[in-house]
C-alpha cells in the first residue's frame, strides 16, 4: 500500500511539473497590455525582477511593447539563478523534457554551442548584413554554430590586464602600445625587474592566483589563443590536438614559471592589488569601477593583454556573456527574432549600461556611452574588445571543457605535474562527454 501510494504521489507529481512547464498560451485580456490582433512572445530571463539587470530587461520589454503596440506583445518571466548557477537551468532542462519553453530566452554565451546541438534553441530568421554589422564581432562570432546565427548578446564583457600606474613609474618601466603587447617572453623580464621591487612592499609583481571555476577559462584561455591554438576543433567535435596541442602546452608551462619564480601567489590574497601590493592584476572589466568606488587613490591603467612569443596579430582577449535566443518550439520564429533584436539593440545596451555596468554589445552604443570616450581605462577596455576579441570555446560539451582546463591549469602550474600526461587525460575525460555528439 506504502509503495503505491508513493508511486502514485510520483505520478502526480510528474504531471504537476509537466503541467507547470507547459508553454503559456493566454487569450488577447488574460495578460495585461495584450490585445487582440497581436501575436504573442513569452520570455524567460535569468535574474530576479528586483536587481538591475532585472528591471533593465523589464524596461526593455516594456518598450518593445510600445514599439510593436498593435503587431506583437511580449511577456516577461523572471527565472533567477540560485547560488549554484541552477534555478533558470533546471527549469529550461526540465521544459526541454517536458514540453513548455519561452518563445525567447536567454542564454550564456559558452552555452549557446550546447544549447543548439541538444535542441534547445533554434536559427534566429536572417538578419541582414547591415543589422549584423551593428554588433561587435565577438558578439556574432560567440551566437554562430555550424554558420547559422542561434543568439544575439546584449551585453559583452572582457578580462583587463590592470597596473599600478605608481608602481609602475617608480620601476621605471614602460606600458607598450595596444597593437604592440608585452610577449611572455618580454613580460617575465618585466616581472624580474620588479620583484625586489615588490619584495620591499611585502607583495609580488603579479596578482594572479588560478582561480577555481569558470574564471579560469575565461582568464587565461587567451595565452592558448595569442599562440594561435585554441582548445576545440571548428565544430566543437574534436578536443585531440587541439586541447593538448603544443600551443595549449606552452601557455601552461607559462604559467608554471610564473608560480616558480615567486612571481604571483599561490594562494589567493585579498585585495592585494588594490592595497598597493601587486604591480599587476588580470581581472573582469568590473575591476574598473571597483576601483573608482571603493579605492579611488589607486592610479589605476589597463595594459594590452600579454601575448605568445609566437602571436600573429590576431584575435585572443577574452569576451563572452549573456544572449538572447529563440526556442525550438517557438512557432513565431520572426517574432522571436524581432524580439532578440530588440532585447540586445542598441537602447538595451545602453540601458543595461546605466543599470549594471555591463557593457554593452553594440558598436553604436558604446558611442553613445561617454565614459567610453572620455575615460582612458574604459576606452582601452572598448579598443580590446571591438579589435581583439574572442568568444570561448564552442562545443557542445563546454562545461567540460571548461573544468578540464582549470584542472590541468592548477595540477601543471601549481603541483608541478607533467603537462603532457595531465592535457592527454584531459582529452580523454572531454572525449567520453563528446561519444553521444560523434556516434555515427
Amino acid at each position: 500500500m506504502k509503495k503505491r501510494l508513493l508511486c502514485l504521489m510520483g505520478i502526480v507529481f510528474a504531471a504537476a511539473c509537466i503541467t507547470g512547464c507547459q508553454q503559456k498560451d493566454p487569450e488577447p485580456g488574460d495578460v495585461a497590455g495584450y490585445d487582440e490582433g497581436e501575436e504573442y512572445l513569452s520570455i524567460w530571463v535569468h535574474s530576479i525582477e528586483d536587481t538591475e539587470e532585472g528591471q533593465a530587461y523589464k524596461e526593455s520589454v516594456e518598450s518593445f511593447n510600445e514599439a510593436y503596440d498593435g503587431q506583437y506583445f511580449a511577456d516577461i518571466e523572471f527565472v533567477p539563478r540560485n547560488d549554484s548557477g541552477g534555478g533558470y537551468s533546471d527549469k529550461v532542462n526540465a521544459s526541454v523534457m517536458a514540453g513548455g519553453l519561452p518563445d525567447v530566452l536567454t542564454v550564456d554565451g559558452p552555452n549557446i554551442s550546447a544549447y543548439a546541438a541538444n535542441g534547445i534553441i533554434q536559427p534566429l530568421a536572417d538578419l541582414t548584413e547591415e543589422e549584423e554589422s551593428e554588433y561587435l564581432p565577438s558578439i556574432i562570432e560567440q551566437g554562430t554554430v555550424n554558420d547559422e546565427l542561434y543568439a544575439l548578446g546584449v551585453m559583452e564583457s572582457s578580462v583587463g590586464f590592470y597596473y599600478n600606474k605608481d608602481i609602475i613609474e617608480e620601476a621605471g618601466i614602460e606600458i607598450p602600445d595596444a597593437d604592440d603587447p608585452w610577449t611572455w617572453s618580454e613580460f617575465l623580464d618585466i616581472l624580474e625587474e620588479l620583484k625586489p621591487l615588490m619584495d620591499e612592499k611585502d607583495g609580488y609583481p603579479l596578482d594572479m592566483t588560478f582561480p577555481v571555476g569558470e574564471t579560469s577559462i575565461y582568464y587565461f584561455a587567451p595565452f592558448v589563443w595569442s599562440g594561435g591554438g585554441e582548445l576545440v576543433s571548428d565544430d566543437g567535435l574534436t578536443v585531440d590536438g587541439y586541447f593538448n596541442s603544443d600551443q595549449t602546452k606552452a601557455a601552461m608551462e607559462f604559467f608554471r614559471t610564473v608560480v616558480e619564480n615567486e612571481y604571483m601567489s599561490e594562494a589567493p590574497i585579498d585585495h592585494l592589488f588594490e592595497s598597493g601590493r601587486a604591480a599587476f592584476k588580470f581581472d573582469g572589466a568590473w575591476e574598473v569601477n571597483t576601483v573608482y568606488t571603493s579605492y579611488p587613490d589607486l592610479n589605476l591603467g589597463v595594459a594590452p593583454y600579454v601575448v605568445s612569443d609566437d602571436w600573429d596579430g590576431e584575435a585572443y582577449t577574452p569576451t563572452g556573456s549573456w544572449a538572447f535566443a529563440a526556442s525550438s518550439e517557438t512557432e513565431n520564429i520572426e517574432g522571436a527574432t524581432e524580439l532578440v533584436k530588440w532585447m540586445s539593440g542598441v537602447d538595451s545596451g545602453i540601458r543595461i549600461w546605466e543599470m549594471t555596468k555591463n557593457f554593452p554589445s553594440t558598436y553604436e552604443a558604446f558611442e553613445n556611452i561617454d565614459v567610453f570616450q572620455t575615460d582612458e581605462n574604459y576606452s582601452a577596455l572598448y579598443e580590446q574588445l571591438s579589435n581583439y576579441g574572442h568568444p570561448r570555446p564552442k562545443t557542445p560539451v563546454y562545461p567540460q571543457v571548461s573544468t578540464c582546463f582549470q584542472e590541468v591549469l592548477e595540477s601543471v602550474a601549481l603541483n608541478g605535474k607533467d603537462v603532457d600526461g595531465e592535457l592527454d587525460k584531459a582529452v580523454e575525460r572531454i572525449d567520453q562527454k563528446l561519444e553521444r555528439y560523434t556516434r555515427e
